[in-house]
């Protein structure tokens, strides 16, 4: 079994373009509603939009580009990136890192049911302008948001095959989009070269400290930087070479884009982009700088262009949502679910449960809030609490990886946290928004905190014995001919790191009252590296061509095919001439030429033999409950077209100690006969 190479670091013009129409959907498409969310129903001002986008840059600057497109992206775990991947490497570092791990993996999650919501109705709305569609496609209305809801819901149904195809679109679309941007953008800033004076930060301090309210504005200038986090995420398809050249692209794009919106809010004739009614609640004007700033000509393919973005932005969500909970089900952070290969792509995956929670999730999101101004008032606050997350971890990974001088280990994640604090804080505000978004987020922390601490719990009380004390039993059992054979060769799954050792409970099932005859037993333990890729493997012969015990070093992003790495091994084993094996019978027969192998899957239920604390008694019961809603184990290891035995073992965490059950003394009465 060979090592999988990482990602390759090669720059080409092909690569780039992968990076481009992978890495940039989310922060790309910001322009759609960023300005539009800082104006929003305020006077137009100077301070205002100089401000804002002044906020904006700045952002941008210290956020993007300097914490995670130069510094986190060095975090690299063999060329993958993310939370999880950030986690398997500093984690050895401390034992508190679970918590930070479980909330950023949450909130990145939650982030894929608001980001296709926002980006493909922002765009949806700009028909809006288009001349003779004005009281057609109306911000909110049933027809704008059937729209909606259907792109996004044929976006998720075409996720089970895959996006090998449509895929190869993507670079391309992205390009001319942020070309788009970035001449659309600077069009207006050569018209009104005024705008560039609020590069000065001097414009966004003014925002903050003298403009009413205008620390809260964080809540909407926090809105450019969001796809941030994912841009770590998807470090593994394309490498850092080519993320960081392209982000220079990217960058001038994005922010010359912003200052053409700026420089046309500042020159057309309204005093408003948004004019809502006090008392009834009705928009009578509600304009998208975005659009408004487009040549009348171009506003139609302008929104063709924008959709298309906002369904790659979408897209590159999903994605990473599936490659997040497979992560988290491989480090058990989450239980087993069923995962496909929708292609021959390498780390292209589908899961249908997570698929189906993100649609439905989506789908709620567009019906509840209807337009995209009333998503922006719930957007920001799960991305800066991940955002967050992975500063804790990543000054970790300074201290102890990098091995960087603490003092400015605490200089740069004091800044970070200064400002990260600062977006925290306005968004704490959005909590009203989005309280029903709550209950999600919390499903999902709740599920990888029941999951990974009641593992703990149940792993606390699995014994491992030593194989040697029972080699001389097992050789007898093997050869007594008295006893039916079960198998000649008898697999049995085991969770022991040590070459030597094997579960208590495996002992137990081999000599129960009806023994299991092999003429060969293997053990195999499948160990979850630190790396990405890793496959490998290693075999020790415990006892002469009778028991065997192999190891096979799985990376956390691979889905684990036990039968057919079993089924390799000895196939390599029997080539190699290596343990007898090439002249011993596999018990294959002219009628099946398959040789008998048998795998023994041991599970564990709840025994009602327990006296739980509360905490303990919650988690296993809810542990058991998720586990039964899962993947069965034979699945989850490949084993469901193996000859399988399942055996059911109670779990005994806390035996009862005491009954309370008593002798009655009283003389017993017979029962009167008639």
């Amino acid at each position: 079994m060979q090592l999988l190479t990482k990602p390759s670091s090669k720059i080409t013009a092909a690569t780039l373009l992968i990076a481009l129409g992978i890495i940039y959907g989310d922060i790309g498409t910001s322009p759609l509603y960023v300005l539009k969310a800082i104006v929003g129903e305020r006077e137009i001002n100077e301070t205002l939009v100089y401000g804002g986008v002044s906020l904006v840059f700045w952002t941008l600057l210290f956020q993007t580009t300097i914490k995670y497109v130069w510094l986190t992206l060095r975090a690299d775990n063999q060329g993958e990136g993310g939370v999880f991947s950030l986690y398997a490497i500093v984690r050895r570092y401390s034992k508190y890192l679970v918590i930070p791990t479980i909330l950023g993996a949450t909130t990145l999650l939650a982030d894929g049911i608001i980001t296709p919501p926002i980006s493909v109705s922002s765009a949806i709305e700009g028909l809006n302008s288009v001349t003779g569609m004005e009281k057609i496609i109306v911000p909110g209305n049933g027809l704008t948001i059937g729209i909606v809801i259907t792109i996004i819901s044929v976006l998720f149904f075409f996720q089970r095959f895959g996006t090998q195809i449509i895929g190869k679109a993507f670079g391309p679309i992205m390009v001319v989009w942020f070309s788009m941007l970035l001449i659309v953008g600077g069009a207006e800033i050569i018209k009104y070269p005024a705008v560039l004076n609020a590069f000065n930060p001097y414009y966004g301090y003014q925002l903050l400290v003298n403009y009413k309210e205008g620390f809260w504005l964080l809540g909407a200038v926090f809105l450019c930087t969001t796809g941030a986090e994912a841009l770590y995420s998807d470090l593994g398809h394309c490498g850092i070479k080519n993320i960081r050249i392209t982000w220079i692209f990217v960058k001038l794009s994005l922010v010359i884009n912003y200052m053409g919106q700026a420089a046309w809010v500042m020159h057309q004739p309204a005093s408003f982009l948004k004019i809502v009614n006090p008392v009834t609640k009705i928009t009578s004007q509600e304009m998208n700088p975005f659009f408004e700033m487009m040549p009348h000509w171009f506003l139609l393919p302008s929104i063709i262009i924008a959709t298309a973005a906002t369904i790659i932005a979408s897209q590159a969500l999903i994605s990473g949502s599936f490659t997040l909970v497979s992560e988290a089900m491989n480090l058990n952070f989450w239980p087993r679910v069923t995962v496909r290969q929708p292609s021959n792509i390498k780390g292209q995956i589908y899961i249908p449960s997570v698929n189906t929670i993100l649609w439905l999730g989506c789908v709620l999101m567009v019906i509840y809030f209807k337009t995209s101004s009333s998503m922006e008032a719930a957007y920001g606050f799960s991305i800066v609490i991940a955002m967050i997350m992975t500063t804790i971890l990543l000054n970790y990974f300074l201290l102890f990886k990098l091995k960087w001088k603490q003092v400015y280990v605490i200089i740069i994640i004091g800044l970070f946290a200064v400002i990260e604090g600062s977006f925290f804080i306005a968004n704490v505000a959005k909590i009203k928004e989005r309280w029903m978004f709550l209950f999600f987020e919390l499903f999902i922390f709740m599920t990888m905190y029941v999951w990974y601490y009641a593992r703990k719990i149940n792993n606390r009380f699995m014994k491992f014995v030593d194989i040697g004390k029972y080699t001389s039993q097992l050789l007898e059992l093997s050869t007594d001919d008295d006893i039916p054979k079960f198998s000649t060769h008898l697999i049995y799954l085991s969770k022991a790191n040590n070459k030597t050792q094997i579960e208590e409970k495996i002992i137990k099932s081999i000599f129960a009252k009806n023994p299991k005859r092999a003429d060969v037993y293997w053990f195999v333990h499948l160990n979850r590296t630190g790396e990405p890729y890793t496959m490998s493997y290693d075999v020790s012969e415990l006892m002469d061509d009778k028991v065997m015990k192999i190891n096979i070093n799985i990376g956390f992003r691979i889905q684990p095919k036990t039968e057919l790495y079993f089924k390799q091994i000895v196939q390599d084993l029997v080539k190699n001439k290596e343990l007898n094996l090439h002249i011993r019978p596999d018990g294959s027969t002219k009628y099946n030429a398959e040789p008998d192998f048998k795998f023994v899957v041991i599970e564990k239920f709840l025994s009602i033999e327990n006296d739980f604390a509360i905490r303990e008694g919650l988690l296993l019961k809810s542990y058991f409950l998720l586990k039964d809603m899962g993947l069965s184990d034979e699945k989850a290891f490949g084993l469901e077209k193996s000859d399988v035995v399942v055996e059911q073992i109670p779990l005994v965490y806390q035996p009862i100690q005491e009954l309370g059950l008593k002798r009655n003394t009283k003389q017993l009465m017979p029962f009167a006969e008639d």
